[in-house]
């Protein structure tokens, strides 16, 4: 997932015709500059944190998503969907969205913390490409030779990312030990996520945006403050008093988390996603901006190379699937024409 922990989290509203495509644009890139923003915080939390008392997973997944409701909810009271918010038919539904995105909020955090913020953010980009094949094997879509080779070719560019972490020399450096396991971390995150992708288009056939963001808002939190009693089992998961200025970017990952949620759905609002999606790439700028200018990383020539085969995988995806839908709308109105 791009740094967003969970990016699919408000993409279930739904496509209206192309009336406002610059406005949707102009807001999937606020989004993304929102989540980037979001990483970026959960970064510098983690370098002015002491490492002997690091703050769990478990605790900033809990801040994410109990301070992403605050503008989250005063965005749906200003358009009036507030009060609809909660209406649901699908419980079940709510509940696995809910385990899976969490997951893939725990993995992307816990790669974020081991990797620098390019790496970590290229790496969630195999998302899109994971989620075509969970489409396959799980909703049964057909998925035919061209949506294949790029799924393929674009896990080929996941290799080329993995490689500066995961090779042998890498290996052989301590620091890079760690890095392994972020870029490890950082996959599984992004798995998560694919599923978290097919559970929004399942839940989109009952329910509505807002009770999707809102359950899942809801949910993540739950979980999270949950894990507050894995201190009693293990030191290392109890939750971590903040000093003031932790306290600031805790709440700064989360209301920045909220403003991307908030962003993301207004831009599939004005626009189709075979118009906004493509945008979700430049989350690698910000993320190599940012990544430069706060911590000094540079990013290794490998995993520039695989993030642009990936991402041009994925924009390659995107357009294929607003073909195959032009084509569906054909057929569907050429067999109505017929009928009459």
């Amino acid at each position: 997932m791009p740094p967003s922990d969970d990016p699919t989290a408000m993409t279930a509203a739904p496509a209206l015709p192309v009336s406002r495509p610059f406005i949707g644009i102009l807001s999937k890139i606020a989004s993304t500059f929102a989540f980037s923003c979001m990483g970026a915080c959960v970064k510098i939390l983690g370098a002015i944190t002491p490492p002997e008392s690091p703050f769990p997973v478990g605790q900033v997944v809990f801040v994410r998503s109990f301070f992403a409701l605050i503008p989250v909810l005063v965005w749906m009271a200003l358009i009036g969907k507030l009060s609809t918010a909660f209406a649901t038919r699908n419980h079940a539904g709510h509940v696995r969205r809910g385990l899976v995105g969490c997951m893939g909020m725990f993995f992307g955090f816990a790669g974020m913390a081991l990797l620098p913020l390019p790496d970590s953010t290229a790496i969630s980009f195999a998302a899109p490409l994971i989620s075509v094949v969970l489409a396959a094997f799980v909703l049964g879509e057909v998925v035919r030779l061209y949506r294949w080779s790029a799924v393929i070719i674009g896990f080929c560019g996941v290799l080329v990312m993995l490689w500066p972490h995961i090779s042998a020399d890498a290996l052989s450096a301590a620091k890079n030990t760690s890095h392994a396991t972020g870029a490890l971390f950082s996959l599984v995150g992004a798995c998560f996520a694919a599923f978290a992708m097919i559970e929004v288009r399942k839940l989109t056939a009952s329910e509505s945006t807002s009770a999707i963001v809102i359950y899942f808002s809801l949910m993540s939190t739950t979980f999270g403050m949950l894990t507050i009693l894995g201190g009693a089992i293990d030191p290392r998961w109890a939750w971590v008093t903040p000093d003031a200025r932790q306290a600031l970017f805790l709440v700064l990952i989360g209301v920045m988390g909220g403003f991307g949620q908030i962003f993301l759905t207004e831009s599939y609002r004005s626009a189709p996603p075979s118009v906004v999606a493509p945008f979700d790439y430049m989350g690698m700028i910000f993320a190599l901006f940012w990544g430069y200018f706060l911590f000094g990383d540079v990013p290794d020539i490998l995993v520039l190379v695989g993030a642009a085969i990936v991402s041009g995988a994925g924009i390659f995806v995107i357009l294929r699937e607003r073909q195959l839908g032009i084509d569906r709308r054909r057929q569907s109105e050429a067999s109505a024409q017929r009928a009459v």
